[in-house]
């Protein structure tokens, strides 16, 4: 149940707050908006407010916009002047490129709000443990958060940089660790050992952090230092994904997402909306890609159009959008396979 209550307030977010950039900088831009929905499927509750009807549906999974217009089986003429075609390249642009700017948006606004409450962290330099990572050799040796590190093979230790330099090549090799807890001296053994994924020899103990409250300013710009360095993380694992340097298994669909969403809402509401944010930034990035049914992929076709001075005919649009969303499709499949084999 958690994780089903987690995934729709993850999704619902996500969604609203996309679908929310288009509606607003359509109604600016003095398009007809006749419907705003969040999910798909049967209307659960709605209502109509003017021209715009506004509705939530059964599938919390997405959402839209039904703008005049934009739909290529309606008839252009009776959408009239306000219709999404007939509005200049310049604003329909605008329209298309909101729903990934509010997702980066969010982030922003999110991580501000949690310095905010719970202060912003630095990791410590003093050799005190923060946690200890099961199954490795730290914990295997009985070391403890809050332990701190005294001496290795008899080297004093006074910084946490100095674990690492004692440490960096010994994988296999044995290691007395002297440490104090609660005020008494103890000492045990550790056998450091090489971790792929961090291509380091580590013992798996992770430094203490110094926590401050940090100012307006100071939360701002940690927020937008960590919502670029997760974008430059996720343009990077594209490209891998796209050379090939990455495994296609760890990709994961909707039931992937849910399962997740309900792990981390056990932990708290904190690390819930940092996850939230986290999805946003991909959601944000995966629409911006030039791919036919994605945003991304509208956008290049009003690229096109700004060059051409004309539209693409609506023959070849239907045959593009269709090979969107066949691609679209079968990633979806692909990565629901891959969280049903996992």
């Amino acid at each position: 149940m958690i994780s089903i209550l987690a995934a729709i307030f993850v999704f619902g977010l996500l969604v609203m707050v996309h679908e929310l950039g288009h509606f607003v900088t359509a109604k600016m831009t003095n398009m007809r908006v006749d419907e705003f929905a969040i999910g798909f499927g049967p209307k659960l509750w709605g209502y109509q407010s003017g021209e715009t009807k506004y509705s939530i549906r059964a599938i919390p999974l997405g959402g839209f916009n039904r703008i005049a217009g934009m739909d290529m089986d309606e008839d252009e003429a009776d959408a009239g002047e306000r219709a999404y075609y007939n509005r200049p390249v310049w604003a329909r642009m605008i329209v298309i490129l909101a729903g990934s700017f509010m997702n980066f948006v969010l982030p922003l606004v999110i991580f501000f709000f949690i310095f905010m409450y719970s202060g912003i962290g630095t990791p410590s330099d003093e050799p005190v443990i923060g946690d200890v990572v099961a199954g490795h050799p730290a914990a295997e040796a009985g070391l403890m958060a809050g332990d701190r590190i005294v001496s290795i093979n008899g080297n004093t230790v006074t910084e946490w940089k100095q674990l690492s330099e004692l440490l960096s090549n010994g994988e296999g090799k044995v290691f007395k660790v002297v440490y104090e807890r609660e005020g008494a001296s103890h000492e045990t053994r550790v056998i450091p050992q090489f971790e792929e994924s961090q291509q380091k020899v580590v013992i798996g103990i992770i430094s203490g952090v110094n926590v401050h409250q940090p100012t307006v300013a100071e939360a701002a710009a940690a927020s937008a230092e960590k919502t670029a360095g997760i974008m430059k993380s996720m343009v990077n694992g594209l490209l891998s994904l796209v050379t090939g340097k990455a495994d296609t298994a760890e990709l994961s669909g909707p039931l992937g997402v849910a399962q997740m969403a309900g792990e981390v809402a056990r932990v708290g509401i904190v690390p819930l909306f940092n996850f939230a944010a986290f999805l946003s930034l991909n959601l944000g990035i995966i629409n911006l890609l030039p791919v036919p049914a994605l945003d991304g992929g509208h956008f290049v076709t009003l690229c096109l159009e700004a060059v051409r001075g004309k539209p693409l005919q609506k023959e070849t649009m239907y045959k593009v959008q269709l090979t969107g969303v066949v691609l679209l499709l079968s990633l979806m499949v692909f990565a629901t396979v891959n969280d049903i084999m996992r």
